[in-house]
């Protein structure tokens, strides 16, 4: 091997450099520095453990915090999303009327457009809306409007008022008549 092939070697400190007195005797001497290879694993050891404790309080901050970030904007996402709610109500109210002219058909044309775009930019954040008619009556998220005529299973006869999931999370019950499928 050539002189240049080596790696160089930085010259090791002695105990005088490092603070510490050796003993004359090497046994001794020995004896003294395996103790203090010992104390100084020990002390690698509690900051190891103290970091490693640190960087999982961290990681656990930092979880937390996205946690609470993401329910802070599924909170204003949802409250968005109410204040929208009577627009919607007012948009099924008007297309519900039937109209004969063709401005009126124009007019209902665009309403429809209208509120289609809104409903699909909604549907991007995670508005869904509550099945209704023909479903069977789930009280989680219909409302009923008296009781279901007949006695076989209650099946939801029409929607007085559309219901909606955010990100499958109620947050408006679907307002229903029911009547009864028999089995």
């Amino acid at each position: 091997m050539k002189d240049s092939e080596t790696p160089a070697l930085e010259e090791a400190p002695d105990a005088h450099d490092l603070g510490i007195e050796l003993p004359d005797e090497p046994g001794e001497a020995i004896t003294m520095l395996l103790g203090l290879v010992a104390e100084s694993r020990e002390e690698a050891t509690s900051y190891l453990d103290d970091l490693k404790r640190v960087a999982a309080d961290f990681d656990n901050f930092r979880k937390r915090t996205m946690r609470e970030q993401s329910a802070m904007l599924d909170r204003a996402a949802e409250r968005v999303i109410q204040k929208l709610l009577p627009a919607l109500d007012s948009f099924d109210a008007a297309l519900s009327i039937k109209v004969e002219s063709d401005a009126g058909m124009q007019l209902m044309a665009g309403m429809e457009k209208t509120r289609e775009q809104l409903l699909n930019a909604l549907a991007e954040e995670g508005l869904k809306v509550v099945p209704t008619i023909g479903e069977k009556f789930d009280p989680e998220v219909h409302e009923p409007i008296g009781a279901p005529s007949g006695n076989g299973q209650p099946v939801v006869n029409e929607e007085l008022r559309r219901g909606y999931l955010l990100n499958d999370r109620l947050i408006r019950a679907a307002l229903v008549t029911l009547g009864s499928q028999e089995s």
